[in-house]
């Protein structure tokens, strides 16, 4: 697992899909999948315990940054 250093989501690197069996292509989806579920749930937590003056310097109401924590995890 690496991190890029444009964006703070890790990503899995692998060689591609072609050359994975089934059940290993699976596994890496769920994997995938689990990871960014996790990244957004901890995204929207620290976005509803930011002060008014954070919001303001990304562009975020109130209202907005507390809509946004609300969401789902599984919710884009």
């Amino acid at each position: 697992m690496t991190r890029s250093p444009l964006t703070a989501a890790p990503t899995l690197i692998f060689t591609g899909p072609q050359t994975l069996p089934p059940l290993s292509r699976l596994a890496l989806t769920v994997a995938q999948t689990l990871l960014t579920w996790d990244l957004r749930r901890q995204g929207r937590r620290g976005l509803r315990g930011l002060d008014a003056h954070l919001l303001r310097d990304i562009g975020l109401t109130a209202d907005a940054a507390w809509a946004e924590g609300e969401k789902p995890f599984w919710q884009a």
